[in-house]
């Protein structure tokens, strides 16, 4: 069968990441009026009917009730076990202008919510696994598309689910591609994180006696001020890499019943970068010492957010797999700012990288775009990395 033609190519790519844009798979925890309760459900189902279609093995396995894990095993010719991990969910739509999920194809871009971050290589793959069915290309390497709920809220929980999905059937990858917007430029490491849910207990009373109360928010305010310090003795240290080195913010603060009430309880919010090397629960245990001792004589509760925090990502940006994407796609391996599903998956894939079309500043925008020039130019590098020569 003969190939179709570049700009065809082209299109139907773009036509795929439109009609992905508009199943709106907007993660539970940033639903809003606009979007609905949210949730993967319904993208999930369509990942699974299209690639059982295109003769995928498909498992599908739910993480939480009404969101699962999409895992689509293709054969290829060689040995080579790799995968592509591209999260299902996205960000709210609730600040977006115009309709968040009508995937308009306009002026050599695909607009609206998950077009670039990260239905775009979705669709990129799909169209390259259409090439594959219609006898276009053969696959060299054994692919698993792996579609996971959670990355944008929540701990990554698809991420870990397939993890453990992996490590109980045995199974180890040789490379594992965590798609994000990178410009076609291959990540080789970004911070992890550590969340910390702080209150602070104190004792109501009337404010014009505020001696007979404990006034929970400025105990509070010494943790800020606590956590602060901390922030800044890290960022004077020497970084053991060129990601930097860890920092710590604190982002959220909530209390106070009334304005006549001393307040009993105050809640604070605060997320630590971790750094290469840095071990992120001795951090918790060390920055929970630092909260309870700053609210003293009060007392302070503090809970790890979701059970669980990632170290760092870090691969050697000479390994085969990084240089390989580097030299296919014409670009330079990086660093990033962000995190990623990267973060679960140390243990199970001897190389690992961060990659995929379109620029992490088109992100989470009111106005969602990504280039067709950029799922273009992914599709080139996909396709010189899964596939042997055309037919």
């Amino acid at each position: 069968m003969s190939s179709a033609s570049p700009s065809e190519s082209s299109r139907r790519r773009a036509e795929l990441l439109s009609e992905l844009v508009a199943i709106n798979s907007v993660n539970p925890g940033h639903a809003g009026e606009r979007s609905g309760p949210g949730g993967e459900q319904a993208v999930a189902e369509w990942l699974a009917s299209r690639t059982e279609g295109l003769g995928a093995a498909v498992t599908v396995d739910e993480v939480e009730p009404g969101r699962p894990n999409v895992y689509a095993s293709f054969q290829g010719s060689s040995d080579r076990l790799v995968a592509v991990d591209v999260h299902l969910d996205t960000v709210g739509v609730e600040h977006m202008e115009g309709d968040p999920f009508d995937g308009r194809i306009e002026d050599g871009r695909v607009y609206g919510r998950g077009s670039v971050d990260t239905k775009a290589t979705l669709a990129v793959l799909l169209g390259l696994l259409d090439d594959v069915a219609n006898g276009e290309a053969d696959l060299d390497a054994s692919l698993l598309l792996v579609g996971t709920v959670g990355e944008e809220f929540g701990g990554l929980p698809g991420a870990h689910r397939f993890k453990d999905w992996l490590t109980d059937a045995g199974r180890r990858l040789d490379s594992l591609v965590v798609a994000e917007p990178t410009m076609c430029a291959p990540v080789h490491g970004h911070k992890g994180g550590m969340g910390m849910e702080i209150t602070v207990h104190g004792h109501a009373a009337h404010s014009s006696k505020p001696h007979l109360g404990a006034n929970a928010i400025t105990a509070a305010a010494r943790v800020v001020l606590a956590l602060h310090q901390e922030h800044e003795k890290l960022v004077a240290q020497e970084p053991s890499t060129a990601m930097g080195t860890g920092t710590l913010s604190v982002t959220e603060i909530g209390g106070g019943r009334a304005r006549n009430i001393i307040p009993d309880e105050c809640r604070l919010y605060a997320g630590r970068r971790v750094a290469p090397g840095e071990d992120p629960y001795r951090i918790f245990d060390e920055l929970a010492a630092v909260a309870k001792a700053a609210a003293a004589p009060l007392e302070a509760t503090v809970e790890l957010v979701n059970g669980r925090a990632s170290g760092a990502f870090y691969q050697d940006p000479d390994s085969d797999l990084i240089k390989g994407l580097a030299t296919i796609a014409g670009s330079s391996p990086e660093l990033a700012t962000y995190g990623s599903n990267a973060l679960a998956y140390g243990e199970v894939v001897d190389h690992l990288v961060v990659f995929g079309p379109g620029s992490i500043d088109q992100a989470h925008q009111a106005v969602e775009w990504v280039e067709v020039a950029e799922l273009d130019r992914a599709h080139a590098v996909y396709r010189t990395w899964l596939t042997t020569a055309d037919r």
